[in-house]
């Protein structure tokens, strides 16, 4: 790994697999390894996977994007420049039309896609989708109960009172 480590390119999912193949290539290392330093860093990555991704033209994952950038050895700016370049490939813009919102890092950094410092087990993006889940859950739910959805029905309460007021005669 004496050379620069190939840039991702921002012209279409076919260019920037090419380029994670290029990537694997300067990193001298083989598909086991490269999951073996994904765990070490944090990440899931298992080898399979990794030669699947490669394998074919489409975009894969920001997960398996970090994972992989990650196992290569990338960090800090170079890593995040990867996966900036995705996301810009997904949102159908140039990266440089998506900067990072004044005062709010970059987009891994307000997504929670560690590339530096990654979660525990590499797990950090189901936590989000499990918090995501549970306040849309509440939201819903919320404006259901205060629509009176939960609330009881007219019959019971007539059937109580209707047996109430017969009971108290």
């Amino acid at each position: 790994m004496t050379a620069a480590p190939p840039t991702p390119p921002v012209t279409d999912a076919a260019a920037f697999v090419a380029e994670l193949r290029r990537l694997k290539a300067w990193s001298g290392l083989s598909y086991r390894q490269l999951e073996r330093r994904a765990a070490q860093a944090g990440h899931w990555l298992p080898y399979s996977t990794a030669a699947t991704m490669l394998g074919r033209d489409r975009l894969p994952r920001a997960e398996l994007v970090a994972a992989f950038v990650a196992a290569c050895g990338l960090r800090g700016d170079e890593a995040e420049a990867w996966l900036d370049a995705r996301t810009a490939l997904v949102c159908g813009r140039p990266a440089a039309a998506a900067p990072p919102e004044p005062g709010r890092g970059s987009w891994t950094a307000r997504r929670g896609l560690a590339v530096a410092a990654p979660t525990a087990r590499g797990r950090g993006s189901w936590r989000s989708l499990r918090v995501l889940a549970a306040a849309v859950a509440a939201a819903v739910l919320g404006g259901a109960s205060a629509g009176g959805a939960f609330g009881e029905d007219v019959e019971t309460e007539t059937a109580r009172t209707a047996l109430h007021a017969s009971g108290s005669s």
